[in-house]
């Protein structure tokens, strides 16, 4: 059997889904899908405003070194707002895999307060491909370490912050 193109992590409520379901106008509709959050840079329908549906964008790479913890809070209050207002919400990326399932798991840790490994593993038991990549399991460790909010005063974030940047310093460097 092959994956689906969506699927719950909380019945009627929280979607995890690839860039198939955020086109899909029948996809939306059947899901009552109100809220969509994007992470990758590919347009969807969705976001025009006269889809009707609120729409929020993290245009990051799937790539280790991408920032995608200081994202993190945004998408958390826009995942809570929307499902305490009655919305439900689908989170996408281009394969419903690895950032799209980063995000859900943050959502997870940060309204369930729970781990890093035990928020990935609701997610992978409702969507089992999911594999978010090494850079954005580390970062769901540190969201939970800067205790949901990461940013440029604390201490946890701006450490892994230069270690990326040196990183990526050498890598040009070799080239």
């Amino acid at each position: 059997m092959g994956w689906k193109n969506v699927n719950a992590i909380i019945d009627n409520k929280l979607y995890l889904g690839n860039i198939l379901s955020a086109r899909s106008s029948r996809s939306l509709t059947e899901r009552r899908i109100s809220h969509i959050i994007s992470v990758c840079p590919d347009p969807i329908p969705a976001e025009l405003p006269e889809s009707g549906i609120a729409h929020m964008r993290i245009s990051i790479e799937d790539v280790d070194y991408a920032d995608l913890l200081s994202h993190l809070p945004a998408a958390c209050r826009f995942i809570d707002q929307a499902m305490r207002d009655g919305g439900t919400v689908l989170v996408h990326c281009v394969q419903g895999l690895s950032r799209s399932a980063a995000v859900i798991a943050a959502y997870l840790m940060y309204s369930r307060r729970i781990n890093a490994t035990q928020a990935l593993e609701i997610v992978r038991r409702a969507r089992e491909q999911i594999w978010p990549n090494p850079g954005f399991q580390e970062q769901l460790i540190l969201f939970e370490l800067c205790q949901y909010a990461p940013s440029p005063s604390n201490g946890i974030y701006v450490s892994w912050r230069q270690k990326i940047e040196r990183k990526l310093k050498e890598q040009q460097n070799r080239q």
